[in-house]
């Protein structure tokens, strides 16, 4: 229980103290913002900053804080030190940058963003991975639901699916205030709930169970040897250290923002409560159930679905507080999957330049983009979650070099670490895994270990030869 306390404490610390240094690299204007320049009704709309604030936490949260944690939890209490520093360092500044440049850039998809700052050629990649990581990340937020729904009712899964597909097409289409804003911030704080009464019954006790202190130990049921925490426990936390998906999603709220000083309490702020949020989970992982043999029994048995709904009724009893955590977790994920597909929509509009205000050229972009999430939701949902895993790590990668660059070049050379920094670890993590995954090239760890860690410091060696051989100046880009 220590080290857990310790934890939360720390992931507070980090929003109250680093968030703020990262804030202060960026210099905060009282320009007026996309939401008040092109409101157009739609997608750019001036909302309260609560609003915005818990909308933002749940697009980015959904499954992801919970399955991930989950599965990190697998590793032992170890994931702690993942969840807290990635939260802190790279989860939080990534967030952060991703929606305030797109707020200084007119509220562009994060595709449109990178080409900004990295050229034609990364550009089109950015598109194109984008457009396929927001359909990954609809779908594993269609699959989920539907699965714990199932279980819930007795229905077949597809049955699920298919309304939940229907309500997709019809929130990825309206104006973002006729349900988003108005429903989104009650299922955000009922997400938060949740967290708080799962932490609440771990904290009391409630059923025996103890839990245990963070030991530097791989504790995976299947061994170090087969389950190394390099990279693996970093590419399967995922959205509850450091998400490529929330890049894609500030955006969406940077349309909304009525003041750049808003940026972070709303983009680093929601990441410091997806953290929180993971945190428990990862706790309650490895306490309900004595350990991680117990976890890994219960999550092949009735998947991570199974689990969530045994550590509910656990913890918070059978009454109205499982009843609130289990509509946590399936409305969660619900509304992140609907802003996923609305990203996607708005990335591709972005691209091919389509305005959006007429729902006729919605329709044109959204009816093909969730016919791909239809057929791609019959595939494993395990195969589909290490896809997008893996993808949502590259794309953080990308986004945190990103930043990088334009901290360096917008602000003369001044706090490009905070950025670099991140970007080099990620760049390690995601070329590791995929060189060793048994989606990737299945390498031993002899080859996989030396080739990550030369990736990484060769990205860092072509980021200083493009920015700091070249001085402050770079390609000209203006402040602000």
């Amino acid at each position: 229980m220590v080290t857990f306390l310790i934890a939360l404490l720390a992931l507070i610390l980090g929003y109250v103290l680093y968030s703020r240094v990262v804030d202060h690299i960026f210099h905060p204007t009282d320009k007026p913002t996309p939401a008040t320049i092109h409101n157009d009704g739609v997608d750019y709309i001036p909302l309260p900053t609560w609003k915005v604030f818990l909308i933002q936490l749940l697009n980015i949260a959904g499954l992801g804080p919970i399955f991930g944690a989950l599965g990190g939890a697998l590793w032992g209490p170890s994931v702690y030190l993942w969840i807290v520093l990635g939260t802190i360092f790279a989860g939080g500044v990534h967030d952060y940058m991703s929606g305030m440049i797109s707020l200084r850039e007119d509220g562009k998809s994060i595709s449109e963003v990178v080409g900004n700052h990295m050229g034609s050629t990364m550009l089109m990649i950015m598109r194109v991975f984008s457009v396929i990581l927001l359909i990954l990340v609809g779908t594993v937020f269609m699959t989920g639901p539907a699965m714990l729904l199932s279980k819930l009712t007795g229905w077949a899964v597809s049955p699920w699916l298919l309304i939940i597909l229907l309500y997709f097409f019809i929130a990825t289409l309206l104006p973002i205030d006729t349900i988003i804003a108005r429903f989104y911030p009650l299922f955000g704080i009922c997400l938060i709930v949740m967290a708080l009464g799962i932490m609440g019954g771990m904290l009391l006790g409630v059923g025996g169970h103890e839990m245990p202190e963070l030991v530097l130990q791989n504790l995976h049921p299947a061994g170090p040897d087969k389950m190394p925490i390099w990279p693996l426990m970093f590419i399967t936390v995922a959205c509850g250290a450091v998400s490529g998906f929330h890049s894609t999603q500030s955006p969406i709220m940077a349309r909304c923002l009525k003041k750049e000083s808003l940026a972070r309490p709303v983009f680093y702020g929601a990441m410091v409560a997806e953290g929180i949020i993971a945190l428990i989970w990862a706790a309650a992982g490895v306490t309900f159930y004595d350990g991680t043999g117990g976890l890994q029994a219960a999550m092949k048995a009735g998947g991570p679905g199974g689990a969530v709904y045994d550590i509910c009724i656990g913890f918070m009893g059978a009454g109205a507080g499982a009843v609130l955590a289990m509509l946590g977790v399936i409305f969660c994920p619900i509304t992140s999957g609907d802003t996923a597909f609305r990203s996607a929509r708005l990335t591709l509009s972005d691209w091919f330049n389509i305005p959006q205000v007429k729902a006729g050229k919605r329709l044109m972009l959204a009816v093909p983009i969730l016919g791909i999430g239809a057929i791609l939701s019959q595939i494993d949902f395990t195969i589909v979650w290490r896809y997008f895993s893996w993808t949502n790590q590259t794309l953080a990668m990308i986004v945190l070099w990103t930043g990088a660059v334009y901290i360096y070049r917008t602000f003369k050379g001044k706090g490009w670490l905070v950025a670099a920094i991140p970007a080099t670890f990620m760049s390690a993590v995601t070329t590791t895994y995929i060189l060793q995954a048994p989606e990737g090239f299945q390498l031993p760890t002899s080859i996989t270990y030396p080739v990550g860690i030369v990736f990484g410091i060769l990205f860092l060696l072509l980021y200083l030869r493009v920015t700091v051989m070249r001085g402050p100046a770079g390609q000209g880009k203006q402040e602000g």
